[in-house]
């Protein structure tokens, strides 16, 4: 019974996840095993320059020439294929930039697929250098560490509402409270801090974990500080582990693993 439950419930998540998506399944064949993939909806300019690219076969036999464990393996770049050994690969092309399409509930959770970039400094607008990819292999964080993003970023903007609206009446109900007005001591606590709350609960800049993301980072891992930086288009759905095997290689001082991660070829389901 527990194993039909099981199996139920796999196939409701696969047809959930196929329905969040009008493109194809995508298939990532490697020498280390297969992933599937899914394009999201919401980042149609990658998505779709990236579906014309692996119906083109642009993948095709190029290597992850970029690999980080706990980080990311990328690849997809057109001088890695059939590259010797211990050369310097992965230059990126102008011509296939984009403006980046960053969207708040597409994180770098451990499968997401993403577009590599140039740094800030040579390319302020954050263009993606969508003539290669990556894949995220990321850490899982605990909720306590996740939690602690939040404070980092919440708290000073409290603060500053306490300061602006509260530091003011601190005198007043200091006074209050020493003659012993209880009532008007609560009632102009009770004015002050419900200002502070209501400004809190709409000030910006302040950080809310979006939903399932914090959920997300900390059952399967991923890279949060790449958020918002680079563009998240799709996710592996199947083959998470071949990540792990990649991610596992041993790697020269430019992070190329010492024996090849080739992408055999991507296709369409």
């Amino acid at each position: 019974m527990k194993r039909k439950i099981l199996l139920l419930t796999l196939l409701v998540c696969a047809t959930f996840v196929r329905a969040q998506t009008n493109y194809p399944v995508v298939v990532i064949e490697t020498n280390y095993g297969t992933m599937k993939a899914i394009l999201y909806d919401d980042t149609p300019v990658h998505s779709e320059h990236y579906l014309k690219l692996i119906k083109d076969g642009y993948f095709n036999g190029t290597l992850f020439h970029r690999v980080v464990k706990n980080f990311v393996i990328q690849g997809g770049a057109q001088d890695s294929r059939n590259a010797p050994p211990g050369i310097q690969i992965g230059s990126g092309r102008s011509d296939m930039e984009l403006m980046p399409e960053f969207r708040k509930n597409r994180v770098h959770k451990k499968g997401a697929l993403a577009a590599p970039r140039k740094g800030d400094n040579e390319n302020p607008q954050k263009k993606s250098d969508a003539s290669q990819l990556y894949i995220v292999h990321g850490q899982k964080y605990s909720e306590g560490r996740l939690d602690t993003m939040e404070m980092v970023v919440n708290v000073p903007i409290k603060n500053q509402l306490i300061r602006t609206y509260y530091s003011p009446h601190k005198a007043r109900l200091d006074s209050l409270a020493k003659i012993g007005e209880k009532q008007a001591f609560n009632n102009l606590l009770d004015s002050t801090l419900s200002i502070v709350d209501s400004l809190y609960a709409i000030a910006p800049g302040k950080f809310i974990w979006p939903e399932g993301v914090k959920e997300a980072y900390s059952s399967v891992g991923g890279v949060h500080h790449l958020d918002g930086e680079y563009t998240v288009f799709g996710e592996v759905i199947e083959g998470l582990s071949v990540i792990d095997k990649i991610a596992a290689l041993e790697v020269d001082e430019r992070s190329r693993p010492k024996t090849d991660a080739k992408i055999i070829r991507i296709y369409v389901e």
